[in-house]
């Protein structure tokens, strides 16, 4: 009798079933070994869908988050990648199985350290992690695909700036209780098209600006 893996479980029960369906995206996740990317303390919750505890008060995205994340970005073999917000580097594995070459940006220097370690156990010899900022980031058309994994109060058009011509942008806008999941596309040199794809609620991208409250 075959024994069903827990990453297997966490494919079937959590990630499908929140309608993640496309093969590639589904195989990447099935390749990159979660417990890996989870604390030795959190390694309890590696495939459950829950979002894990991590350093800097930061938190992995939970597995189905995760896997909406790359089938709205859907990147393609030969495409660039830049990932705001690194993290442990989970989705930074993914993407490096799906693109051609992820650059990732991680604010906090122990989680870059980190990630830029589980990388390289993993192999990933496709990806650089920059301790950064990425709310000072104000760089070219450059990539094909951008995935933010903080959330934005207020919506910052930097990083649909960051796009090429047909590049897509993943990047969650709003508070809680409810966001909204948005894909943006840039259609042409001066033009964009965004397009809702579900809501959910993620932490926000330490350092963005939230609304401004009415004062009496």
């Amino acid at each position: 009798m075959q024994t069903v893996t827990a990453s297997e479980q966490m494919i079937e029960q959590q990630v499908r079933a929140w309608d993640v369906l496309d093969t590639r995206v589904l195989e990447a996740m099935r390749k990159v070994p979660r417990e890996l990317f989870v604390p030795l303390d959190q390694r309890y919750r590696a495939y459950a869908d829950a979002e894990v505890p991590l350093a800097c008060g930061q938190h992995m995205l939970r597995p189905s988050v995760a896997g909406r994340v790359l089938q709205a970005l859907l990147p393609q073999p030969a495409e660039q990648a830049l990932e705001i917000g690194t993290g442990t580097g989970f989705i930074t594995a993914c993407l490096a199985l799906l693109a051609a070459h992820v650059r990732t940006v991680e604010l906090y220097p122990q989680l870059a350290e980190s990630a830029r370690a589980n990388l390289a156990t993993l192999g990933a010899g496709n990806t650089v992690v920059l301790e950064a900022d990425a709310l000072q980031m104000h760089g070219g058309a450059a990539y094909d695909v951008i995935a933010v994994t903080g959330s934005l109060p207020i919506y910052d058009a930097r990083f649909e700036r960051m796009l090429t011509v047909g590049g897509r942008l993943f990047v969650v806008v709003g508070e809680a209780p409810a966001m909204d999941a948005r894909l943006v596309t840039r259609t042409a040199t001066h033009t964009w098209k965004t397009q809702s794809v579900f809501e959910t609620v993620i932490d926000p991208l330490v350092g963005c600006v939230g609304p401004q409250e009415f004062t009496f």
